[in-house]
């Protein structure tokens, strides 16, 4: 899979190039599928990261299948990384450098951020930054694998808890180790996704390093932009559940920050349109008929419609879709009713 974009000479992370602000899509496991990226690429958004996959499904038959159909993508797609996440350097490494080699992809993504307890409990993601010499330990021996042909760059959050916010030592551990970039999630481990990303904490970090700083978390908007960007060294964005519902942010926010002005909001016909070929592409690619039950697909229908008037009844409706012509149904009774009014502030 080669790159889509032409890759300056010599440079390896070129989208920060030429005083670029590039958009990332945040990884978000169980929605930033394959086709989910496309659809956001298509809208603007410059890097993909992969859904996180847990280092040890690389190195085991049993599970292998399953993490590289996760970790799949298309030439289009790119600039694109994968990310993996663990706790054992020796794995994480080995996991890397088989990825490398199958897919090579722009860089790998460690994930040190996520605050789901099954990640956590397996001494992987969030639970990293309690163990900052782990934590550097399992970067250095990632960089040590694969930066003869790959980037590595890092996901983390600003701390434990609000007692123990250390996202500055992390970073600092984090570029020692030869981490080339870092996205910092603003919210600590325990916040999870309650409250306001402090950005306060984010731009300390991207004054005082090296490496590009990428920032994440409460960022809803192209008015956010703007508010969250001002004053600080940040030098990109990464858009999250903000996205799910709305994947037409990030050609929204490259409006804003080219022109200062805001694009219309799109039309229901739109918005449907999209949601539609979501579900019929997504079938697809796993290998279902139009007359396949698309129940496992629920939440992410869900996720389309959070930004729909009249979401709280339409998502009601989506809890029991079974087929496709009944997400045609759903979608034409919804159009009928909101006779195709753009949506307000999306």
């Amino acid at each position: 899979m080669k790159s889509a974009f032409p890759r300056p000479h010599g440079s390896r992370l070129w989208w920060f190039e030429e005083g670029r602000c590039p958009l990332y899509l945040a990884p978000m496991a169980g929605f930033t599928d394959r086709i989910f990226r496309e659809i956001c690429k298509e809208l603007g958004a410059d890097v993909m990261v992969t859904e996180f996959v847990m280092a040890n499904k690389f190195l085991d038959p049993r599970g292998e299948r399953d993490a590289w159909e996760i970790v799949d993508f298309t030439p289009q797609q790119r600039p694109m990384g994968v990310q993996i996440f663990g706790g054992e350097p020796d794995k994480m490494a080995e996991a890397a450098d088989r990825i490398a080699d199958r897919l090579e992809p722009d860089f790998i993504d460690i994930n040190y951020g996520c605050p789901a307890p099954k990640v956590v409990n397996n001494c992987a993601g969030s639970s990293l930054l309690r163990e900052p010499a782990l934590l550097q330990e399992i970067a250095e021996a990632v960089v040590r694998r694969v930066s003869g042909r790959l980037p590595v760059t890092a996901k983390i959050r600003i701390g434990w808890d609000r007692d123990s916010v250390n996202a500055l030592e992390i970073s600092r551990r984090l570029e020692a180790a030869g981490v080339e970039a870092i996205a910092i999630h603003g919210r600590t481990k325990m916040q999870g996704y309650s409250g306001e990303a402090d950005w306060a904490v984010i731009n300390e970090v991207a004054e005082s390093v090296a490496v590009p700083v990428i920032g994440n978390g409460s960022v809803r908007s192209a008015a956010d932009v703007a508010r969250v960007m001002r004053g600080g060294r940040v030098r990109g964005l990464m858009i999250g559940r903000a996205a799910l519902g709305n994947p037409w942010i990030f050609r929204e926010i490259k409006q804003a920050l080219a022109t200062g002005e805001e694009l219309p909001p799109p039309t229901m016909e739109e918005r449907w349109s999209v949601m539609v070929r979501y579900c019929e592409e997504l079938m697809e690619h796993r290998n279902r008929t139009r007359d396949d039950k698309i129940n496992w697909m629920r939440s992410r229908l869900k996720s389309f419609a959070r930004e729909f008037p009249g979401s709280k009844a339409l998502r009601r409706d989506l809890e029991t879709v079974e087929t496709l012509d009944g997400l045609m149904a759903i979608r034409d009774r919804h159009l009928a009713a909101s006779d195709s009014v753009p949506v307000a502030g999306a």
